[in-house]
């Protein structure tokens, strides 16, 4: 039985994909990749007697004859995408065909860009008593349509973190969304193109900023934004590591335990 390894590659450094995706590579007989969105790097886990397809010149249909080779010979394809492949993948659509085709498939995850921006920052995006959620999402008005009620100046009244994929190209517009659902123009952001890549560029700036700063670096393409008041914010205390709360392998210390009871009730 042939099988298609969906393999996400991460934001681009080689050594930022996982052991189990590395191992994929190495062991596909036909490796399939997109030059305008892998870096090409990752290539170096492939094999020397294995055949590369790029991608990125070819839809859908272009790639599935390799698919339907995979069941005529048996072969073991690592389909490699940007990121992680359940993100703006077109993953679906391709698991679909490999199932009606009678083909094994796995999913590989990968880390995704918006982790690497944080990390790269060094910043956590979900800080106690200021974000505890992270709005993955895009800008309408593109390629695909966004479903009713995914506007971003719908998930913008939340008030958290947010990391817009895909919208670079239209920064005003993004601004403008951004600031009608709510958040403050000293909202802190940080853009990012091409985290983790050789030519990577990571810059901070306020939310009234956002548009004139892509503008000003010429960014429209492997560009992330992100914004939210967990930017900027300083670590305030978590539970979870607090004296006073205890778990199945910590017990409390008493008057810890005390005092963050006295600290919910009056918050």
């Amino acid at each position: 039985m042939g099988r298609v390894l969906f393999v996400g590659a991460g934001p681009g450094a080689a050594d930022l994909l996982t052991f189990r995706a590395a191992k994929a590579i190495a062991d596909a007989d036909v490796v399939i990749w997109a030059a305008s969105l892998v870096h090409p790097d990752v290539l170096v886990h492939a094999r020397d007697d294995a055949e590369i397809v790029d991608s990125a010149q070819l839809p859908m249909e272009g790639v599935l004859p390799y698919y339907e080779r995979a069941v005529a010979e048996g072969l073991t394809i690592a389909r490699i995408h940007s990121g992680d492949p359940a993100l703006w993948g077109a993953l679906q659509e391709q698991l679909d065909r490999c199932v009606e085709m009678g083909l094994d498939t796995e999913v590989i995850p990968g880390v995704s860009s918006f982790s690497a921006v944080a990390a790269a920052v060094g910043r956590e995006l979900t800080i106690p008593e200021v974000a505890q959620s992270v709005v993955l999402t895009r800008l309408g008005g593109g390629k695909t349509p966004m479903p009713p009620g995914e506007e971003v100046r719908e998930f913008a009244r939340h008030g958290t973190t947010m990391a817009l994929f895909l919208s670079a190209a239209r920064s005003g517009q993004l601004q403008d969304e951004l600031v009608e659902g709510g958040y403050p123009e000293d909202t802190p952001c940080v853009v990012a193109y091409q985290c983790s890549w050789p030519d990577e560029l990571i810059v901070r700036c306020s939310l009234g900023e956002l548009s004139a700063t892509v503008k000003a670096h010429k960014l429209w393409k492997h560009t992330l934004v992100l914004v939210g008041p967990a930017l900027a914010a300083g670590g305030t205390r978590s539970h979870l590591y607090h004296p006073g709360h205890f778990h199945g392998f910590r017990r409390a210390e008493p008057s810890a335990r005390r005092s963050l009871r006295e600290a919910r009730r009056s918050s």
